[in-house]
């Protein structure tokens, strides 16, 4: 547990060697989402994945949170790790906007990035009606996610899940969730793909009402955070790799020509949550980063 001055934030740290690769989860993950990644790209270095303020065995936020808040946490907690540096960072969807943050805050800190299907930032930039009413209705979901914490609903109803019972806590989510249901069946999901040893310690997570709190802040600050990134602002020659789902945005390879050493690869078969579909994709984008900087 590192002491930021915001919240105490839970760390894991695997490997030995140089570069640091950091991870970074998406808006409403923790350390565990890379449980298929880390412990491979620990056999070629030292690698880093923590949970944000109010996720996983972290300490809720002091206030609430925006992505450039994020980056300087991360900032002050590679700090008192004592670490050395520069490190490769690489972030999943929301994650990879905080570390975009991160680079252009303290370039010097950077030797790399590797972009795992980052967000969209023209969808939530200026949001349209549509788009503003899904924030809004995940705002809701998460806020109501945090009452059935309170109350225990959802500690029993992972407890069913995790001990091979489906059907009572899929009708549970969606009574709570009416036509949120979509969204806790996906959720779901992923969940599923992780190692089973792992469910427990994901329900004991998703059991306190601080997640579904954070995740609340981090949705309802989503067009606030993008809005602090310096679209004009290139990488020089800074090592780079964009992973993208099927069917990538423009963005994506826009964002790939920010650094003349910078990539997009499209990986096919996976879907949003890389890691969990694609892991080898993500090793190996990491593993070509590390090779690059480890070159004379």
């Amino acid at each position: 547990m590192v002491e930021t001055g915001a919240s105490r934030l839970h760390v894991h740290i695997q490997g030995r060697g140089e570069p640091v690769v950091v991870l970074e989860a998406g808006i409403a993950a923790s350390s565990l989402s890379w449980s298929l990644v880390q412990n491979r790209i620990a056999q070629m270095t030292t690698v880093v994945s923590y949970d944000r303020a109010g996720f996983g065995w972290s300490d809720p936020a002091s206030n609430r949170r925006t992505a450039l808040d994020a980056a300087e946490d991360l900032a002050i907690m590679l700090e008192r790790l004592r670490l050395a540096g520069p490190f490769i960072l690489a972030g999943h969807s929301f994650g990879a906007l905080i570390i975009r943050l991160f680079q252009q805050r303290w370039p010097d800190r950077v030797a790399g990035l590797v972009l795992v299907d980052p967000v969209v930032r023209s969808d939530w930039l200026d949001p349209n009606e549509q788009r503003r009413s899904m924030l809004a209705r995940g705002v809701a979901l998460s806020r109501r996610g945090a009452f059935l914490a309170r109350i225990g609903v959802v500690r029993f109803a992972l407890n069913l899940l995790t001990s091979g019972s489906h059907t009572f806590p899929r009708l549970l989510a969606r009574a709570s969730a009416g036509n949120g249901a979509g969204v806790t069946d996906r959720l779901v999901g992923e969940v599923r793909k992780m190692p089973r040893e792992l469910w427990p310690a994901i329900a004991a997570h998703w059991s306190q009402e601080r997640g579904f709190r954070a995740m609340a802040d981090n949705l309802e600050n989503l067009p606030r955070s993008v809005a602090q990134l310096d679209e004009s602002a290139g990488m020089g020659d800074l090592p780079l790799i964009v992973l993208s789902a099927a069917k990538p945005p423009q963005e994506h390879e826009h964002d790939a020509k920010l650094s003349t050493k910078g990539r997009h690869i499209v990986v096919p078969e996976s879907g949003h949550w890389m890691q969990l579909d694609a892991p080898e994709a993500v090793v190996e984008a990491v593993a070509d980063i590390v090779a690059q900087v480890r070159q004379p």
